[in-house]
């Protein structure tokens, strides 16, 4: 996942996918072979239309699947970026101020992954087990 930025304003994506809807960053899968970076370098450009350059790898998500699963996200971020802005199937991408940013219908769980973009002291956003529930801590 990458929030792609410009001054005060960030690259977000509606996400329309039954499973995780809802305002994100553009990011997706790694293929057979293809680096992190890669992989999102090539995520963004489906989804946005943007080459983007220069990541820097801010933090991390990780969460577990109910079969036990462990899901890791690498959360990047970049000011570099050249081309036309284009939605997908993926969803609608716009241009929104960061301030403003929370005030949106984000994605499940985006809120707490947005501390970590933002605050360079906390690099990981973990759902953990405490007594019986389901927690999002940052660290």
């Amino acid at each position: 996942m990458c929030m792609v930025y410009n001054g005060g304003k960030v690259l977000v994506q509606d996400r329309v996918k039954p499973d995780w809807s809802g305002i994100t960053f553009p990011g997706g899968h790694v293929e057979l072979e293809e680096s992190f970076i890669q992989s999102t370098i090539r995520e963004v450009k489906e989804e946005t239309g943007l080459e983007i350059w220069n990541l820097e790898l801010c933090g991390i998500k990780q969460f577990f699947l109910e079969d036990g699963t462990r899901y890791v996200v690498f959360l990047y971020k970049t000011n570099c970026y050249k081309g036309t802005l284009q939605s997908s199937r993926e969803g609608e991408v716009f241009w929104t101020d960061v301030a403003t940013l929370v005030s949106k219908q984000l994605a499940p769980s985006f809120e707490q992954m947005l501390e970590v973009f933002l605050d360079d002291k906390k690099s990981e956003c973990v759902h953990e087990l405490r007594n019986g529930q389901w927690e999002i801590c940052n660290y």
